[in-house]
């Protein structure tokens, strides 16, 4: 398959603010995610990927809240947040340059049992957020340029991804054992469930936490805790997910909207570009 050249999709309103990004999507790799982008007031709310998020922080210091804990990636660090795991991401201290691969779970466990030369128990775990590895993010710049473009010979960018993606593996996941969790408790997971079954419904705090066992106050603090974030902004991840599998589907933003629960399209564009940078329709082109 031809290589598809990476499209530059900027938002007019982030891009008056000096914030860019620049958003592009391989044919191979299970039809991996790319992303360069400088940020200098532009901030992720918290949301979640079936993917893995893997960023390079090329310039800068990017902080985002990630298991619980504020964390602070400077430059030459590499960051990497596992599939459903609640993260942010924002400037810290003055803007930022980084690039990001979202490899999927079949891709790492592909790429896992290759170098390992075995069949792997789970998808790899990384016990740090935020790895401090010179030679291995020299590495990830160079795959990731290369890939970005399509002057580049093609051979020479799997080549690099996929050294990239085995040395981090190898240095540092564990693909032995389930990562550790502290598990939710029945109240919060009663909730959690309704919610996956009725994402793209109305639901009622009320009933919510009738289903729950819980007060209404007390589900928002339990579910705060517990999850990362509160059963509304869950509700819109949620609806977020479904919608950017349909758009990748090459569904238009419209129908999109109304089959995933949105109030309109509008509605999609604010929340897709507060966790993607992008619209819904330059997400689709791509």
């Amino acid at each position: 398959m031809t290589h598809e050249s990476p499209e530059v999709l900027l938002d007019p309103e982030l891009r008056a603010g000096g914030d860019v990004a620049h958003f592009w999507r391989l044919p191979r790799f299970h039809a991996l995610e790319c992303l360069r982008a400088s940020f200098e007031r532009y901030s992720y709310t918290r949301h979640t990927h079936e993917t893995y998020a893997v960023a390079a922080i090329v310039e800068g210091c990017e902080t985002f809240f990630h298991r619980g804990e504020q964390r602070y990636a400077p430059a030459g660090s590499v960051a990497v947040v596992e599939p459903d795991e609640v993260h942010d991401g924002a400037p810290h201290g003055g803007p930022f340059q980084y690039r990001t691969l979202y490899p999927t779970v079949e891709l790492m466990r592909e790429v896992a049992e290759d170098v390992l030369g075995r069949p792997v128990l789970h998808p790899p775990h990384f016990k740090n957020a935020i790895i401090q590895d010179p030679a291995l993010m020299r590495l990830f710049v160079s795959a990731h340029a290369c890939l970005e473009r399509p002057d580049h010979p093609l051979l020479q960018g799997e080549e690099l991804l996929l050294a990239f993606l085995g040395r981090l593996i190898l240095r540092h996941a564990d693909c032995g054992s389930p990562p550790a969790t502290g598990g939710l408790s029945a109240q919060v997971g009663r909730a959690r469930d309704y919610l996956d079954a009725h994402f793209t419904e109305e639901v009622e705090l009320a009933e919510l936490a009738r289903i729950a066992g819980l007060s209404r106050t007390q589900l928002i603090r339990a579910f705060r805790r517990e999850i990362g974030m509160t059963p509304h902004a869950y509700l819109i991840d949620r609806r977020f997910r479904a919608a950017r599998r349909r758009l990748e589907r090459g569904e238009p933003p419209a129908e999109v909207a109304l089959a995933c629960g949105f109030c309109d399209q509008s509605h999609l564009n604010r929340v897709f570009k507060a966790r993607m940078r992008v619209t819904p329709g330059a997400y689709r082109a791509a």
